[in-house]
This record gives structure tokens, C-alpha cells and sequence, in this order.
């Protein structure tokens, strides 16, 4: 019989590797760790190899963080499966990483994998284990890029934490979040992935907030686009807009946001033309360049729609112009809930906050809800009576002294801005 070595990895190992890999993962349809994170290991971590002569028989790659190490790989090919090469690589990867100072060395392994060579190399099974993973929204090499365009990745459930405006967020969760994050059940339906889309409506109503719960209910980098920040380079607002989006284009997914648009994509025309005319022409074009990418959105957002250049809105460009109004009863209630802390809540009459705040923008409630608390504070500092609690009538003075941002011409505008231009 062959003898066995043990030694460790070297370069020209690699293609065995990957037919070991293989072999060792064909029954096993989800490996812990991909081939990628198993062949950086080799090269840049630790790796020891049993060979047959010229034939890689078994491996054990391991890599190691903060006194904790783990095998990211070991596999025995199947026809040499003997006690003596299955404990062999792992004693020598032990044995090679053991100066590192390590506290323990563990392995994930598949539920239906054997477990003779690790108990018999002295690992202890732990039971009630187990794994989870996910994958990063940013990868290493986009990093750089993201920072460069001011991008971030938001907290998860930023989708779950907007309440109420039910409406608004079936739209976009049909039109928008469920196309992008599964693109084959879109496709099945035959639905293109939008890559582009508008949302208008009063100030206030929570527009921005809508476009970071879409990039964090995807999972994507959120990317906001400031123009009056953009104008303060050296090249220009129209080539500051230009470099951004090459920015971003190198990244694989994005959620790019602009806010406030009509600054930068107003009516064109005029005599002399308007200033902003040849930024107007930049992102038009831009806009169609980004359509060409998948894995990315734009959602831009306006308070005045009227005010937004015609070609702008030209079907094309933007798939979906989806109205954003003042939260519902429901949206108000969850707002208000926020707000009012657990102590007094019981003694709140919640029904009559939510009828007397209708009208109200999100921000106007935020508004009278601190306020209240405040007032409330500064009295009870006062009265020296630290152990009060808010009143339904706390909130009420804090409302009845609480200007709405939104007025009633303002919100018979929307009704019909919705009538002639929204697209849904």
C-alpha cells in the first residue's frame, strides 16, 4: 500500500483541493463553507495536505481569530477512508496552528456527516446547536466606494417599524421590494424589477422614511444623494451627480436615493434658460445610463411634483409615481404609541389623540408627543411631584398648540396631483 504524507499546502495543490472539495461536498448540497472561503484559507491561513504519492488523498484547512480557531475544511477521499489518514490532517493542522495561542478549535459540520475522526482527534460533540448565517450586504472591495458617496447600511426591520399607511406599503412591497429581492418569482409572472421610481407628496409624510425601509427590508446599501452638498465640489453639480453614479456603479446592489429633486430636475425653458437647465439634461441621461443595471433602484422623492421638468416623469424612466400621504388612523395610532411612555399609557385615551391628530403629519405628532412630555416634566419638577404620570390632556394642550405643516389647499393639491399624474 501507498504510504501517506502529511505536509503542509502548497500552491500547486490547489487544483486537488478542488476536485477533493468536490467530491467530499457532492452528497452534502450545502456546505458550511464555499469553495471560495476554503481555497482563501489554503493561501492565506492555514492548510495541511495527505498525499499518496503524487494524489491528494485528504485536507485540513483551519483559520483562527481572537484565541478561537475553526476548520473551515477537512475531507478524506472516499476510497482512503482509513482511520490513519482521517486522523492525520487534523493532528497536523492542531499541531501547526497550536502556537497561535488558541483556546479551543471547533468545526460545523453537516448533520449526516460522521463523526469518528473528530471524537477520535479528541473534539466533544456539543448538542443543541445551531448554525445561522447571512450574507453581508457589502462586500470588501465595494466598501471604498461606499464610503466614497457617503453610503451606509441601515439597521434590519426598518421596514416592520413603519406602522400603518398599510396602503403605501403594499405598493411598494408588491411594486417594488418583492420584484428586487426574488427576481425569479418576478420573472415567472413575467414583472421586470423596477429601476427607478418617484414618490411625492406633502412634506413630512415620511417619503424618506419609506426609501430607507425598502433598502433595509432588501437588505441593500442605502445610498442618499444630497444636491446642495454635490454643488459645494469643484466640478459642478451636473459632474459631482456624474462621478456619484460611476461611484456607485461599482457596487453590486444599491438603494440610491435623491430628496427634494425638483432642485435638480425643475421645468427646463425660458429665457434665459434656468440655471439648473444643464443638471436637468445630466440626470436625465443618468438616469437612463442606470437603468441598464440590475441589483439597483433609484427612488427619488419631491414635495412639489408639479414643479418637475415634463420629461422627467416621461414613462421610461420611472416605473412607478406612487403617492405618499398623511398617515391613516392607523399610522397615527402606532405613532403616538411611540411616543407616550409605558408608565402613563394606561391612563392615555389613545382613541381621541388619533381622531383630534388627523391631519398631522408623523413629524407633527413627534412634535406635540414631546412637547407634552416635556411640559409635563418641567410641572412635575415644579409641583415636586417626580412620580406623575402624562394625561390625556397633556397631549391635548401640546396639540392644540401644534401648527400643522400641511394645509388643507396643500392636501386638495395632492388629491389632485394624484388624480393626473401618480402611476402605480
Amino acid at each position: 500500500m501507498t504510504r501517506t504524507y502529511i505536509r503542509d499546502f502548497h500552491g500547486d495543490d490547489l487544483d486537488q483541493i478542488v476536485r477533493l472539495w468536490g467530491q467530499v461536498t457532492r452528497e452534502n448540497e450545502w456546505p458550511i463553507y464555499s469553495l471560495a472561503e476554503v481555497i482563501a484559507s489554503c493561501q492565506q491561513d492555514h492548510a495541511v495536505v495527505a498525499v499518496q504519492g503524487d494524489v491528494l488523498v485528504g485536507a485540513a484547512v483551519g483559520r483562527a481569530a481572537h484565541a478561537q480557531g475553526w476548520i473551515v475544511f477537512f475531507g478524506i477521499a472516499a476510497a482512503d477512508g482509513s482511520s490513519d489518514v482521517s486522523a492525520s490532517p487534523l493532528h497536523a493542522l492542531e499541531r501547526r496552528m497550536a502556537p497561535l495561542g488558541l483556546a479551543k478549535l471547533s468545526i460545523l459540520i453537516p448533520e449526516e456527516d460522521g463523526l469518528d475522526a473528530f471524537t477520535g482527534n479528541g473534539f466533544e460533540v456539543h448538542h443543541s446547536v445551531r448554525y445561522l448565517e447571512r450574507d453581508m450586504p457589502i462586500q470588501r472591495r465595494e466598501i471604498e466606494s461606499l464610503k466614497e458617496v457617503g453610503g451606509r447600511i441601515l439597521p434590519p426591520h426598518l421596514w416592520d417599524r413603519v406602522a400603518g399607511m398599510s396602503h403605501e406599503k403594499s405598493l411598494l412591497k408588491e411594486r417594488l421590494v418583492t420584484p428586487l429581492a426574488r427576481p425569479e418569482l418576478a420573472e415567472r409572472f413575467g414583472v421586470v424589477p423596477p429601476r427607478a421610481v418617484m414618490l411625492f407628496g406633502p412634506p413630512g409624510t415620511g417619503k424618506t422614511t419609506f426609501a430607507r425601509a425598502v433598502a433595509s427590508r432588501l437588505d441593500w446599501p442605502f445610498v442618499e444623494l444630497f444636491p446642495s452638498r454635490l454643488a459645494d465640489g469643484g466640478t459642478g453639480l451636473a459632474g459631482a451627480l456624474r462621478a456619484s453614479f460611476e461611484t456607485i456603479d461599482e457596487l453590486e446592489h444599491a438603494v440610491v436615493f435623491i430628496d427634494e429633486v425638483e432642485e435638480i430636475a425643475s421645468r427646463r425653458g425660458g429665457t434665459p434658460p434656468s440655471p439648473t437647465q444643464g443638471v436637468t439634461n445630466e440626470l436625465l441621461k443618468l438616469v437612463a445610463d442606470f437603468r441598464d443595471r440590475e441589483g439597483r433602484i433609484l427612488i427619488c422623492a419631491t414635495n412639489f411634483i408639479r414643479a418637475l421638468d415634463a420629461a422627467f416623469l416621461r414613462h421610461g424612466r420611472f416605473d412607478y409615481v406612487i403617492p405618499i400621504g398623511l398617515p391613516d388612523a392607523e399610522a397615527r395610532r402606532a405613532i403616538w404609541a411611540r411616543y407616550i411612555p409605558s408608565e402613563s399609557a394606561v391612563g392615555v385615551d389613545l382613541d381621541r389623540l388619533v381622531a383630534a391628530s388627523d391631519g398631522l403629519t408623523p413629524a407633527d405628532i413627534e412634535f406635540a408627543a414631546r412637547r407634552a412630555s416635556q411640559e409635563a416634566l418641567a410641572r412635575a419638577l415644579r409641583e415636586g411631584d417626580e412620580a406623575s404620570a402624562l394625561t390625556t390632556d397633556d397631549y391635548a394642550r401640546a396639540l392644540g398648540g401644534t401648527r400643522a405643516t400641511v394645509s388643507a389647499a396643500e392636501i386638495d393639491e395632492f388629491q389632485a396631483d394624484i388624480e393626473t399624474l401618480a402611476r402605480l
